[in-house]
């Protein structure tokens, strides 16, 4: 290995000798790593070779490094260690950033009922190896720089598959390749909203996109949702820009009535406002037939649609999609490239081939009669046996469903279960009470033994249930 070491003058042993030892206590070089041959750290450093042995018997002496005839010099597996830290320094980040929750990763537990989480052991692990394996054997991934606006096939392949799905309006040249949907609505901020602007966001509402458009300078407001959706007279006049779940509203799960839906597009249109779809997992659907979206009935070029598949493949995978009028095409281009470029082309190509051999239109078909086994268990057993703590909020798709609560379920605690609290989707106006479960991580199985301990919590907590 190539071991940085700097010289400058004076006692050369005690220096060689002190950088190695701190480099073995920080970490950097780890137990059982093999040094550089004491002839050849020599050369590289302009010294003797006597100088290097010196320093390395010297290490020998106190433990720290170990020798094997005929194999080399080597770290000790016994050294003390103590990671390598950069200084604390005195700089301070704007105040904004530190309104916001730490991004830490959540802990496993056995019961995971938290919403955004699909079913990992659906994903088709065998079939992805083979099409990133020919991705990378092919000779279609570009050794320099690609497109910003992603891999030509799979944009080419996310317009049909939108078209036939969802009956988006759109070609190959209107798509680009973001890396999940948060990406997708950072470059829509970039592009469309000045400091000090007025944004509307749904309330409840999902809190990662209010945090962005926050983080870009805006205004961000809550619009109150109903059972129809986005309630349209109650968004800002001076609102500019107002994102959307019409399909699946985050988190309560109702979609977006027609006359909304009209309703929004010509406050749209009235006002020389942007909207902001975000279709977020509107494949998983149970019952009913499904509302086209606001970008198909949009003719003035107002909506911006807004996807990924974190949901109906996996979250690690960070691909995801925008489709937006031509006019601010190439503006969201540029702030593509300025922001990182491109995404994985290997993976993209992968996903293309996915699309094409229509994989994923299998592979949603199989999850959806998963998903929907789940949904129908956990809305039973929510009906049953927790009717006087909860009120389902009725939702037909999703990864998720929500419940409102007519007690305090802010400090409910169940022992090795994991749910979100309807009250955290708040940020304008009072919250209300409730939770949200998903249960695209948590079987069948897991489904019943979790909701038996979380009834147990609700007793637990003094509350009156059914007997």
């Amino acid at each position: 290995m190539d071991l940085h070491i700097s010289l400058t003058g004076g006692d050369l042993v005690a220096q060689i000798y002190r950088q190695v030892r701190d480099a073995i206590a920080d970490g950097r070089l780890r137990p059982g790593e093999r040094l550089p041959p004491s002839r050849e750290l020599a050369r590289t450093l302009a010294v003797s070779r006597n100088t290097v042995a010196a320093a390395y018997d010297r290490l020998t002496a106190e433990g720290l490094l170990t020798g094997r005839v005929g194999a080399g010099t080597f770290v000790a597996g016994t050294a003390p260690r103590q990671p390598r830290r950069a200084p604390r320094g005195v700089l301070a980040a704007r105040p904004f950033w530190d309104t916001l929750p730490d991004p830490v990763e959540a802990p496993p537990v056995r019961y995971d009922f938290r919403v955004g989480a699909p079913d990992a052991s659906l994903f088709p692990l065998q079939t992805w190896r083979r099409l990133v394996s020919q991705s990378l054997r092919s000779h279609e991934i570009p050794a320099g720089y690609g497109d910003p606006s992603g891999h030509s096939e799979l944009r080419a392949a996310i317009a049909r598959h939108l078209g036939i799905a969802r009956s988006v309006r759109a070609a190959a040249e209107d798509v680009l390749v973001t890396q999940g949907a948060q990406q997708a609505l950072d470059l829509v901020g970039r592009v469309l909203v000045e400091p000090g602007a007025c944004v509307a966001v749904e309330e409840p509402g999902y809190p990662p996109a209010r945090r962005l458009l926050a983080s870009l300078g805006a205004r961000v407001t809550g619009v109150p949702v109903d059972g129809e959706g986005i309630v349209v007279d109650r968004i800002p006049n001076t609102a500019r820009l107002v994102y959307v779940t019409p399909s699946h509203q985050f988190p309560l799960g109702t979609p977006m009535s027609p006359a909304r839906r009209a309703a929004l597009l010509e406050w749209a249109g009235r006002r020389d406002a942007v909207i902001v779809e975000d279709d977020y997992d509107s494949e998983f659907r149970f019952a009913g037939r499904p509302l086209d979206p606001l970008q198909s009935l949009d003719r003035a070029g107002r909506v911006i649609y807004v996807g990924s598949f974190s949901k109906t493949l996996l979250p690690m995978l960070r691909l995801g999609f925008l489709i937006a009028p031509a006019a601010l095409r190439p503006a969201l281009l540029k702030a593509k490239q300025l922001t990182d470029w491109h995404g994985d082309l290997t993976t993209q190509a992968a996903l293309a081939r996915f699309l094409d051999e229509g994989l994923l239109t299998r592979h949603v078909r199989k999850a959806t009669r998963e998903y929907a086994a789940r949904h129908e268990l956990i809305v039973r057993t929510l009906e049953r046996e927790f009717g006087d703590w909860l009120r389902l909020v009725p939702s037909a798709a999703g990864l998720h469903v929500c419940a409102r609560s007519v007690v305090d379920t802010s400090a409910l605690h169940a022992p090795g279960v994991a749910f979100d609290r309807l009250h955290t989707y708040y940020a304008d106006s009072p919250p209300e009470q409730g939770l949200a479960l998903g249960y695209g991580a948590v079987s069948p199985d897991g489904i019943v033994a979790g909701l038996r301990l979380l009834r147990d919590a609700f007793r637990a907590a003094g509350r009156p249930g059914p007997r």
